[in-house]
């Protein structure tokens, strides 16, 4: 499964924060779908947007709400 994040250049993001969303999503794809490695990457594009490539629809409403979860919880695995 491979998993593209665009964030919006107009939101202000602390430094490695994009690196560290990829890594920690990978992490949690990876416990959610283990007989499919995720492929993340984030970066920076004129909107936000989720795309879930190699799954179905049901796929990329799970990938989306993992993303939630991820996002809220940055103050317990972005490192300050």
């Amino acid at each position: 499964m491979r998993v593209e994040i665009t964030v919006a250049k107009t939101q202000t993001l602390p430094p490695g924060a994009l690196d560290a969303l990829a890594e920690e999503l990978t992490r949690r794809l990876n416990e959610h779908f283990p007989d499919d490695e995720a492929h993340v990457s984030v970066r920076y594009a004129s909107a936000n947007n989720l795309t879930v490539m190699g799954k179905g629809k049901e796929a990329r409403e799970q990938v989306s709400h993992i993303l939630q979860e991820t996002w809220e919880s940055a103050d317990d695995w972005f490192p300050q």
